[in-house]
This record gives C-alpha cells, structure tokens and sequence, in this order.
C-alpha cells in the first residue's frame, strides 16, 4: 500500500474486540481517502489498495455502527463507501481487452465481492433502515439539501451492494441453499429496509426517488422467477406433477433404450481382437476400398471424419452465449420475496411504474434506465398471473401505450445492435428484455380473455383490435425472426421469440374466426431521392399506360369503388394556408390524380377524384355531384391519359459527376396508409421463407433440451408451412432432413411423439415427390422460396410459356385492309368498329399496339376511346387568344360574360370561362363579370319605396333554393367578397347604385313562397328553442341599419357571437340557412371567420329582414289610428290577393308620410327613448354630424336601446310614421303589406 495511504488509513482508528475507537482526526482522514480516489488513475490503483487493506470491513463499517452519533462523520462515511463499492464496469467503462487491464478488472471485482459478504449484516442494514426512517420522517418544509443527500447516498449504497455480482468459484451452492446474495436479502428483510423500499415507491412526496427504488427491486430479484415464487410454500399442483412425470417418463425411456442399444453392440463372445473389414464400394483417399479396423457394431457412426482434428470455428461465428442460469434460493427468502411481490403489486406497481414511464418520456432518467422499467414489466406482470390474475394491479401497463413503448425499444435496440457491432451482446440482452416484456403483455391480454368479467374481456377486445389493426404491432415477430442472427442473439432468445409468435398467431386466429372480415391498416412505403439536380420526367409509353389502367381498374371493382374513412380523411386536395392560388391548386389536384394512377393506387386516386369534386363543384372538372361510379371510372382513364404536366418522380435517382463517380443522394421516404381486407392464411405466407425456417429449424437442433411447450410451438409452426399453406417443400433441405433423421434414431423418440409424427410425414410428402421429380434429391442442397418449392412440387415452368399470341401475316393483312376501309368513315371509334370485323378475337388494346406498330397510327393517342359524362378539355394558345379578344371587345358592355358565351366558339360552360379568365388575369374578381343593372334597378335598391316582399324576392334572386340546401361544410364561395384594401373599397362604393341592388324578376306568387319559406324557417327555428339567437340576430340587423342611416356609408359588418347560445346557433345547418336567405353572406374561411352584413343591404332591408324574423304570437294586431297607418290582421290578407297597383299606391302613401314626419318638431316623438331621439335627428338633411359607430363587430348583449325598442307599442295618440317605427319598434313590425289610411294620404 501506497506510504500516504497507509497513513490516512491508520489515523482513522482502530479495532479492539468488538469496540472500534477512532482518531481525533478521522473525519479529515476519510475525506482524504475520498479525494485519494477522486485522483486516482486508469488502473484504480487506490481503489485496489484499500480493497486489499479491507478498510470498509475493518473501518468504515465499525464506525456507521459504533459512532452514528456523529453526522459529520457519518455523512463522510456513507459517502466513502458509496465510491468504494461502485460497479467496476462503471469503473472500467467496459470489461477490459488488454490482459493487464482485464486483470485489474478483476481484482477490483474480487473486492467488491468481499465488500457485499461484510454487508451481509443485519446490525449495518439496520443502522441504514434507522437512518432513512429518521430522514423520511421529515417535513419537506423541515427537511434540509444535506438531508436529501443523505437519503440519496444511502439508497445508492444498498444499490451497489446488491450490484456485486457472485463469484461463480466461492459459491458452489445448489439449489435451497442460502448464497451471499440471500444472507444479503434477509439481512435486508430482518432490519426492516424492505418496508421503507415500499413506503419510496407508494409515496405521493417521495416521488424524485422512484428510479432508484426501481433499481434496488429488480436488484433483489435478479436471480428468482416469477414461476418459483408463486409456487413457494405451495404444494405442487396436479398439473406441475404431471409434467414432473412425463420428464422423468421420458428419461426413463431415453435411458433404457440406451442400455439395450448397448446390450444388442456387444457380442456373445468376448474378443481382444476386433478384425479388420474392408468396405466394398466406400472409397479411401485412393482409389482402394476402405479398411475398418474395428468391430462391426460401431460400423453405422463411421464417418471419414474420424481421428481428423476438429476444426475451430471462428469467435465471429460461434453461437452467442447464454446469460447465467437462475438458481432457486433458500425457501425462507423466496417465502419473503412473495410477500413483497403481494404487497408491492397491491399499493406500489402503478403509482411507480407510472412514475418511471414519465420519467423515461421526458428523458429525465440515465441511459438505459428503460431495462429496469421491462425487467419489472414482465416480472411483476407473470407473477399476477400466475398468483390467480387480477388486471386492476397491473392496469398501468396493461394499455395500447405499453406495447407501443416496447415495440419502439424492440426496433431502437435493433438497430443500434446492427450499428455499434463492438457491443452487440449488450444490446442483444436488452433487446430480449424487451422481446420477454412484450410476451407477457400478449400473455396478460391472454390471461384477460379468459375472465369472467365482461369488462375485462372487453377491454381486451380494445387491445386486440389495435395491436391486429397497426402494421407494426401485427408484423414485429415477423421482422424479428427474419432479423435473427446466432451469432449475437443467444438459443434462449429464440426460444422467447419462437413462443410468442406462436402466442400472437393463437390469439390472431381466434380473433379472426369470429369476424365475417376484419380491416386492418396497410402501409407502403415509397422512396424518392432529393439530389442537386432534378431528373426530367420519365416518358410513358401508351402500353405502360394501358396495363397501368387494367391494374387500377381491377383494384377499384374488387373494392366496390368503396373507400375507407382513414382513407378519405388523408386525402386534402387543397391547402388554404399554402400561397398557391386557387385555381393553380386545382390543377395540381388533377395532377395528383394522375400521378396516383401512375403509381397504380386506385383507391387512393379515386379519393382524391372525390374530395376535389367537393371543393372545386363548378363546371363538373371532376365529375357531376351524382355522377355514377362507371362515370368516375371513365373520367380516372381519361385523367391517366390526359397530356398533364408530370409531379416530381418517386424513383431514386442517381446522377454521375464528370468522373463518373457516383454519389448516393438523400432518400426521402414517404409512408401511404391505407385499410385492406385481412385474410389469416394470406398473413401466414408471410412466414414461408427460407430466413423465417431457419431459425425454428436451429432450435429444433436443441429438441431434447427444449421444454414440450417450445417443442410444440416450432411443430405448429411448421405444420402451418407445410400442410395448411400446402408448402411442404420449404423444408425438403438436406441440413433439415439430417435433424429429422437424428429425431427418428434417438432412443428416446417416443418422448417426442407430435415430433415424430411431423418428421414422418414430411419424409413421406419427400419420397413421393422424389418419385415424380427426378431433380428432388438435387433440390435437397438448396433453400427454397415459396415459388422454388411450387415449382418443385407442381412442376417447373419455361421461359415463353404466358406470352401472347403473335400476329400472322394473314392477320396483320386483314387489320390494314379493314383499318383502310373504315378510316375515312364517319364512325365515332374506329377500334370499336374493327374488332368484331377481325376473324380472330383480340382484345382492344391488341388491336391498338399492333395499329401502332404497323405505323398505320402514329400514337396509341389517336385512337382513345370516346368519354361520356367527362368534361375536361384543355384550353388551346387559339382558343385563349379568342377568349381575350371577345373579353376586350365586350368588358364595357352590361353583361360581359353573357356576351362571350354567345360569340366564343368552343363551347364550355360559364364556370370554366370565368375560371379561365381569372387564370389569364383579365379580371381580378368574379364580380366583374357581373350582369350590370339597369337605372331602374338602381332607383329601387337605394332603399326608399322597396317593401318586404320586393327585398326578399331581392334577396332570393342571387341564391337559388338549392344552393342554401347544400350541406354547410361545403361552403360555396360566395360572390360578395370584403375588398382587401380602403382604396378598393372607395370605388365599390362610387359603383354601389348600379350593383348593390339584384335584379327581380320573379312573379309575386314566387315572392310570396320565398316569404312563406322564411315564415317557416324562424317557425321551426323557434320550435328548436332558438328564441335568443333570433332575438340577438334582430338586434344585429336593427342596429346596422341604424348606424348606416347615421353615418351615411356601409361597410361589411360581421356578426360575432360572444355567448355560448348564439355560438351554437351559428354552427347550426338550419341557422346558416336562414342567413343565407336574409343575404348575410358566410366567411371564406381564408381572411374571415364571422358571417357578415354585406355593405349592399340598405338599412330599409335591414329592418325588413328584421321584421320577418318575430314570431307570428309576438305580432300586434294593430290599433285603429287616425293618424298612423293601420295594421290589417293576418287573418285578413291571407285570403286577399295584392295586386300591384295596390302595392304602388301603398309605397306612395308611405313616401308621403315619410316626407310630413321630416317636417314635424322633436317634442311630437318625446314619448321615445333619448337613443330614438338622436336617431331622428340624424335624419334631418341639415345635420352635417354624426356619432360614429364602430362596425368591426356586433355584440349580441342586449343594451338599453334594444330592451326599449322591444317593450313600446305604437300609442293610438302618437303620430309616429313608418320611419318612427322602423326604428322604435323594428320587431313588432309586421311582415305583410303595409297599407295606409285615407286620413293619412289627406295629409
């Protein structure tokens, strides 16, 4: 030992019996030790040195024992032994290459081992369980950081005890016998450690410790079994006894059948002589017979291997090591950890496994502190099930997001296994880790099924559909078996994976057999590279194109043209946050379709066809809104052949500098999902491949050390390769063929009986193909894929055999004479023509490629097949040059677009040129090529002189019955857009009395449906208990038509609801139609949210609308006035029929009244609220001022103005005229025709 180590160590104390007196000094001495092997070097010389003095059996642990009193020094000590007793592999970082290295590595071990026989104690584990009790027995408030410290250190210390791995030469212990390991556990079970363990992991305060507390449990159980811990203290079951005997059966019978084979070897007589035999036809290293120079039982094992040396197989190549046996500890231990795993499963699993998993999520914990998390997954999970199943103990990892985790492990831990190839067997171990935790998820859902609690088997139904749904789930011991290598993944790898596969098929079958069909998720994947340069469009051939179609074609029949809601949620064909115009995204949803059949995704194309047609309805582009599947049909073939600008290629590409290097560019991948059909035996062939035999193969090799349960899963598996999916073939191998023989010899084969018989069979499938197939015995050296093992048992196929039938001269002749004949005939399709004309029966597409190979045609083009129903035509640099001509010649005519569509001379509907015309920017808005009104039409939308019926026959004009009966999630995008800028604004307005007003030119009768319609809209709508929000909607409107009588200019007003009422109303189907009737126009979805007031509404319409919305039982009947109008009841006019001289001389007696109210004082209006005072006032010509009003939004909270408007009646007394009304009362205005008295005209 090093002189100042010596030293420090002496001034710490000294041992007398069993007292331990310190130094004065002896806290700095164990600091200086701390900083010694803070410093120390590669080597962990100081480490080594104070391993070899036993300070922490002679010291360290004396002190904690005998001087706890004193913190300082206690502190110090724990800290000490927590650097002495840390895990040399973390010391070492890895286990040593070099010898030197490996040797120091060693010695480091060998003190450690020593270190955890002296905590072996129960005085030193009840020191420590005192300690921690004291310091969990504080406040947070109370509780100081060295405290915490303390708490930590501790829990570190036991961790690193129980770290220490055995010495395999010191304990040679047998089972039931206590090891250092077990004193160690009971030590920690007597002084009561196990206890707090469960207080830190059930603990809401405690719960910054839970990793390490998870650390100390898998500790405690690393060398048990879930299985041996149930059954502790237990009498052996029926079942455990019956499989005891059939194994000790079974070696009976191995063993007897060895003693006769030796008994038959042997000869009746004794001879010291075993002769010398040559064998006739087995040729030696010449070319002479060879010479056998023992006895002639032994004849049957000569091999010309025999006294050859055994060649070495490589480190590389050999078979990856098994992990160390687990051994059964004595009963009183194993009786103590059942209890804890009761207690823990009871109040400690979820709260800690809950808290862990979080932990992992947000990457707070160390690396590969997730193996903790799977070891106690599937311990504490195996051991519930087995101790009689409860699912509320393990409900925290018994969910979809368990599996998801774990398969995410399964798949890093792969691929980091097949990057850092230094490692592998590290990785391998923990990926068997995760493999055994997701096993026994699949035996927990197993185990759930069988419940008698529906509950409980419903929540198991859930789990099944998702892992069978998702591709990764469903497909992950496939991969996993492909994936297998001996080399780095160990035999009893294999035997967990070969289990649950055979597990996950059960349990897949069954599921499957109770469902008539069972979807369940596709994924493709498609890459596509992203170089510096961009490859140019590949050129398609018309006969790709051709057998592209009949592909697609195919697909979309078998499927019914039906798709899935996965499906057509993906599918968006526009982006309204992309800067692409609107009608550019239109066009490169047409190419998307093409490049999805290109790429032969039928469903995917037809989905897309689909939504395009819901956002782009006009002009039918992508069909008819009731186009018929056949329709659809036709229109995706004309898409796949229509001259489209082509997308970005998915192929890779590779491009070559002027050195002809190559260079790998970046693949981009792309995952398209999709839903199929599931079909069990079609997921089983997945199976039959060389690579997945093999493995099952390789631990058959081990069948006598394999249990029965392993045993039966490698047959099952097998027997569905060769008789469910008739592939019998797959295993006609000679390497397989030589275990089977093994198998058929073996003393003891009547042990393995299902074994046995499968071998037979295959043997006899074998020699009976031989029969027929003379090469079978060559096939025997070779691994077969599914088409070689058909082949060899059906019959091997030649090169030729599916081409098509050629053309004769003769044929070829016919085709040009009757092509020549019908050429400059008037028949619309030429190949439909010629086809019953030929003497052989081809199909179309024959007829077409041999058109174009004998170069009567030049393109397969020519000769596409008429659409009907299909409307996408290109537009031609002619038609476009004519199509800006006639809009230069007509856009200062009154109908503009009206003009074109007569004169222009390819006839296309009034969408597409209005599209077109937006694409070559003649116009910026639709509105342009409005029909302007004439000056009539303007002197009667200014507002005066314009009753209820004419502003909703206005009102309805422009929005036709079944535009509003369309459903409200297909938006139609409407003709009044807010101007984006006050300039545009400015000039809308210098144009409003020549477009704000609609043309009317509907009947009355017409007038007064649409009027009726509306009646029954607000009737229904207040039966739905929608009274508030057609209150609040009265009051929007009222108040717009006030604020533009005040200010004199119109703006849009949005109508923005602030309650949860009108909220709700808003996103009502029956609500919106009946703002779309009232002409408030709905947002665009793009710059809007809120439904807005368009600014062409006069506020007399306003009122109007307002009016039509009061319920009939709210309408006044009216009293007799002298001087105001009088109100005829609805009784009344129903039966009377208006004529329009009536309705002219009604609007004058109104205008008149109007004009003497102007001329009246204020105090005649007195009895309105001061709100109606102003109002009036701002009517007067000479008011120049007037309050401004904001319009940005209406609130729906009822003030002063509406609650007193609501409330007056018309006094008999008052004089108040129409305007008066309009404003005091706007709701108990009456919806019919206002009529006035003669009193009234004579004034």
């Amino acid at each position: 030992m090093n002189c100042e180590l010596l030293a420090t160590c002496s001034a710490l104390g000294y041992l007398e019996g069993d007292a331990y007196h310190k130094e004065a000094d002896c806290l700095d001495s164990v600091k200086d030790l701390i900083r010694y092997l803070r410093h120390e070097d590669d080597t962990r010389d100081v480490r080594q040195q104070l391993g070899a003095g036993q300070i922490l059996q002679n010291d360290l642990l004396p002190i904690i024992i005998q001087h706890r009193q004193d913190r300082a020094l206690f502190d110090a000590c724990i800290r000490l032994m927590v650097n002495l007793t840390q895990p040399a592999m973390l010391c070492f970082g890895k286990v040593p290459d070099d010898p030197v290295f490996r040797h120091h590595f060693l010695e480091v071990t060998s003190h450690l081992q020593a270190y955890k026989e002296a905590f072996a104690s129960e005085q030193v584990f009840g020191i420590l369980s005192e300690t921690l009790y004291n310091l969990l027995q504080l406040d947070w408030e109370q509780r100081q950081e060295e405290d915490s410290l303390l708490i930590e250190r501790i829990l570190l210390l036991v961790r690193n005890v129980l770290h220490v791995p055995a010495d395999p030469c010191e304990e040679k212990k047998v089972d039931d016998d206590a090891s250092v390991h077990d004193r160690l556990l009971w030590a920690i079970h007597m002084s009561g450690f196990d206890d707090l363990i469960k207080f830190l992991a059930s603990a809401q305060s405690e719960q910054q410790w839970s990793m390490h507390v998870l650390e100390i449990i898998s500790l405690m159980f690393r060398d048990q079994t879930a299985e041996a811990l149930v059954s502790a203290g237990h009498a052996r079951s029926t079942e455990e006894k019956q499989r005891d005997s059939q194994e000790l059966e079974a070696l009976r019978q191995k063993e007897h059948a060895e003693k006769r084979s030796r008994t038959f070897q042997r000869g009746t007589r004794h001879s010291r002589f075993g002769g010398s035999y040559v064998v006739q036809g087995l040729k030696a290293i010449g070319e002479k017979d060879v010479i056998y120079h023992q006895t002639l039982h032994n004849f049957k094992n000569y091999t010309h291997d025999l006294g050859k040396a055994v060649r070495r197989v490589p480190k590389r190549n050999r078979q990856a090591p098994e992990c160390k046996d687990k051994r059964r500890s004595a009963l009183n231990v194993r009786l103590f950890l059942r209890e804890f795993c009761l207690d823990f499963l009871e109040s400690c699993y979820n709260h800690l496994m809950y808290l862990v998993k979080e932990s992992l999520i947000r990457e707070q914990a160390q690396q590969h502190d997730e193996t903790y998390y799977l070891w106690a997954l599937s311990f504490f999970m195996a051991f519930n099930r087995g101790n009689g199943f409860r699912a509320d103990l393990v409900s925290e990892t018994m969910s979809i997001r368990a599996f998801h985790f774990i398969e995410r492990n399964i798949t890093n831990y792969y691929e980091i296994m097949s990057l850092d190839r230094k490692d592998t067997t590290s990785w391998s171990r923990r990926m068997h880790l995760a493999l055994k935790a997701y096993q026994e998820l699949l035996l927990t859902v197993n185990e759930m099924d069988r419940s008698q609690d529906e509950s409980i088997q419903q929540s198991s139904n859930v789990i099944k559909s998702n892992i069978f749904y998702l591709m990764e789930y469903r497909e992950i011991f496939l991969t996993l078996l492909r994936k297998y290598d001996e080399t780095t993944q160990p035999l009893s790898y294999l035997k967990d994976l070969v289990e649950s596969t055979h597990l996950f098929l059960r349990m897949l079958e069954r599921f499957c057999k109770g469902r008539k069909n069972l979807m369940v998720q596709k994924k493709k994947r498609r890459k596509r590279s992203r170089g510096a340069k961009k490859s140019s469009a590949l050129e398609v051939t018309p006969e790709s194109l051709e057998e592209t179609w009949k592909i697609v074609e195919e697909e979309l029949r078998a499927s019914g043209f039906q798709l899935s809601e996965s499906l057509a949620e993906r599918l968006v064909p526009f982006d309204a946050t992309s800067e692409t115009p609107f009608e550019e995204q239109r066009t490169e949803a047409m190419v998307r379709v093409r490049d999805s059949l290109l790429a032969r995704l039928g469903p995917e194309a037809l989905g897309l066809l689909r939504a395009a047609r819901e956002v782009w309805p006009e002009g039918d582009v992508f069909g008819s809104a009731d186009v018929e599947p056949e329709e659809e049909l036709e229109l995706l073939k004309q898409i796949l052949h229509a001259n489209l600008p082509s997308s970005t290629p998915l192929e890779p590409v590779v491009e070559e500098d002027d050195d002809g290097a190559e260079f790998e560019e970046e693949e981009l991948e792309t995952v398209q999902l999709s839903e199929t059909e599931f079909n069990f035996l079609d997921f089983i062939k997945r199976f039959a491949t060389a690579s997945v035999v093999r493995p099952y193969l390789h631990l058959l090799k081990s069948y006598s050390k394999n249990s029965p349960h392993t045993n039966h899963c490698i047959v099952r598996m097998l027997h569905r390769l060769a008789v469910d999916l008739k592939m019998d073939a797959l295993l006609f191998q000679l390497s397989s063929f030589h275990l089977f023989n093994k198998i058929l010899n073996d003393p003891a084969a009547a042990a393995y009986n299902e074994l046995v018989t499968f071998v037979k069979y295959v043997l006899n499938r074998f020699f009976s193909l031989a029969a027929k197939n003379n090469k079978a015995y060559v096939e025997l050296l070779f691994w077969k894929n599914p088409r070689a093992a058909h082949e060899m048992t059906e019959g091997y196929s030649k090169e030729g055999d599916e081409k098509k039938p050629a053309w004769t001269e003769e044929e070829e002749e016919e085709l040009r004479k009757l092509y020549e004949e019908h050429l400059h005939s008037d028949v619309p399709d030429i190949v439909e023509t010629l086809l019953p004309l030929l003497s052989s029966t081809r199909t179309r597409r024959q007829v077409v490629t041999q058109l174009v190979h004998m170069g009567l045609v030049v393109s397969a083009k020519e000769l596409k097949k008429q659409k009907k129903g299909t409307r996408i035509v290109l537009w031609t640099e002619e038609q476009e040059h004519e199509l800006q001509m006639l809009f230069e010649e007509y856009k200062d005519s009154d109908d503009v677009l009206g003009n074109i569509m007569k004169k222009i001379t390819a006839k296309r509907s009034r969408a597409r040129v209005v599209d077109k015309l937006l694409s070559m920017g003649l116009v910026s808005e639709r509105r342009e090529l409005y029909k302007k009104r004439s000056r009539s039409a303007q002197g009667k939308s200014s507002g005066k002189g314009m009753t209820e019926e004419d502003f909703l026959a206005d009102l309805t004009q422009g929005f036709p019955d079944h535009s509003v009966d369309r459903d409200d999630d297909e938006e139609e995008e409407d003709d009044d857009k807010s101007e984006e800028s006050e300039e545009e604004e400015d000039e809308e307005q210098k144009r409003k009395g020549s477009q704000t007003s609609l043309r009317r030119s509907q009947s009355l009768h017409s007038t007064e449906e649409r009027r009726a319609d509306i009646d029954t809209m607000v009737k229904s709508l207040h039966q739905e208990g929608m009274s508030g929000p057609l209150l609040w909607l009265q009051n929007c409107l009222n108040k717009t038509a006030k604020d533009r009588e005040d200010d004199r200019f119109s703006q849009p007003v949005a109508l923005v609801p602030f309650t949860e009422a009108n909220e709700e109303a808003m996103d009502n189907k029956h609500f919106k139609k009946l703002l779309r009737k009232l002409g408030i126009r709905p947002p665009d979805y793009v710059q809007e949210r809120f439904w807005r007031i368009s600014e062409k509404i006069s506020p007399s319409e306003l009122r109007s609308a307002a009016a039509a919305l009061a319920p009939k039982d709210e309408e006044p009947v009216g009293g007799e006035d002298q001087d105001g109008p009088t109100y005829r009841t609805e009784d009344q006019e129903e039966g009377e029929e208006v004529s329009g001289e009536q309705r002219a001389q009604a609007l004058r007696a109104l205008l008149l009244a109007r004009e003497r109210r102007h001329r009246t004082d204020q105090d005649d209006v007195s009895d309105f609220t001061p709100t109606e005072n102003k109002d009036s006032a701002a009517e007067r010509p000479q008011e120049k001022t007037s309050t401004k009003r904001s319009r940005s939004s209406l609130l729906d909270d009822e003030d002063s103005e509406d609650d007193s408007a609501l409330v007056i009646d018309v006094n008999a007394n008052s004089d108040a005229d129409s305007d008066g009304e309009d404003i005091a009362a706007p709701v108990k205005r009456r919806r019919k025709m206002v009529l006035i008295d003669e009193e009234g005209d004579e004034d």
